[in-house]
């Protein structure tokens, strides 16, 4: 390789190294404490995470969330199965007093 071409080699990895270090979510959303993926569509850095059971409750309208008073309907597209069986709320940056991006709810006990 010449000189003016591996220096540009160099500078294109240097780059592409720069990339993944300052926009390292643009690829993949965290994890949760299980370790499955949050879907990228919520989260895309650190706005999902779990919460206790008694943070959410189910009433005729939806799932309440209680530190807002966010009431998310049954319906809700935002609403989606929990993988590991626990409560995990999205919010904008992770935030308690934003609204919900996407809320996984545990199955329900019959």
């Amino acid at each position: 390789m010449s000189g003016s071409g591996s220096a540009f080699a160099l500078r294109a990895l240097f780059g592409a190294s720069l990339l993944t270090v300052a926009f390292p979510a643009l690829a993949v959303a965290h994890e949760a404490k299980s370790g499955w993926r949050y879907p990228y569509a919520c989260c895309s850095d650190n706005d999902c995470r779990e919460v206790k059971d008694a943070a959410i409750s189910e009433i005729p309208e939806g799932y309440l969330v209680k530190v807002t008073g966010e009431v998310v309907g049954y319906g809700d597209k935002r609403v989606k199965d929990s993988p590991d069986g626990v409560f995990h709320w999205c919010s904008i940056a992770g935030k308690n007093d934003s609204r919900t991006i996407c809320l996984f709810v545990p199955p329900r006990s019959y």
